[in-house]
C-alpha cells in the first residue's frame, strides 16, 4: 500500500492546526511540540480518507527548511462540498477565492468545487472530483 501526503510550512502552527480541524474538518492525529511549545510537526486526516503533514517555518534545519508559507495549492476530493463551504463562510478568518461552481479540470472531467485561501495563503481546493478511473 501507498499513499502521498503533501507537506506545508506554516508560520503558526497552532492556529493552522485549528483552523485545519476547526474550519475545514480535517481531525488532528498527531501534533508535536518543541521546547518552546510551538508545533513542530502534525498531522492531520481527513474523514473521506488521506493525510497531510505540516510543520512550522521557525525550524530551519530540515530538508524542508527552506519552504515558505502560502505558496502550497493542496486539492481535497469532498463528498459534501458545500458542507465544507459552509464551514469555512461561517468561520469568517478563511478567504473564499471561488464559489462553490460547477468546472472542469484539466482532465475535461465535471466536477463542483470551490476555493479558499487558508489565513497563510495556501490554496485549498475542495471537490467532487476523484480522478481518472485508471489507477496503477
Amino acid at each position: 500500500m501507498s499513499s502521498i501526503w503533501p507537506v506545508l510550512h506554516y508560520d503558526d502552527t497552532r492556529g493552522a492546526l485549528r483552523f485545519l480541524v476547526d474550519v475545514f474538518g480535517f481531525h488532528e492525529i498527531l501534533a508535536v511540540a518543541d521546547e518552546d511549545g510551538d508545533i513542530v510537526h502534525a498531522e492531520v486526516g481527513w474523514p473521506g480518507g488521506g493525510c497531510m503533514v505540516f510543520g512550522s517555518t521557525k525550524h530551519t534545519d530540515s530538508v524542508h527548511g527552506a519552504m515558505k508559507p502560502g505558496g502550497s495549492a493542496v486539492y481535497v476530493i469532498s463528498g459534501d462540498v458545500d458542507a465544507v463551504y459552509e464551514r469555512v463562510v461561517h468561520a469568517g478568518n478563511a478567504t473564499v477565492v471561488q464559489a462553490p461552481n460547477n468546472t472542469q479540470f484539466g482532465s475535461g472531467v465535471q466536477t463542483y468545487a470551490f476555493t479558499a485561501a487558508d489565513p497563510e495563503g495556501n490554496l485549498w481546493t475542495f471537490g467532487t472530483y476523484q480522478g481518472t478511473t485508471q489507477r496503477l
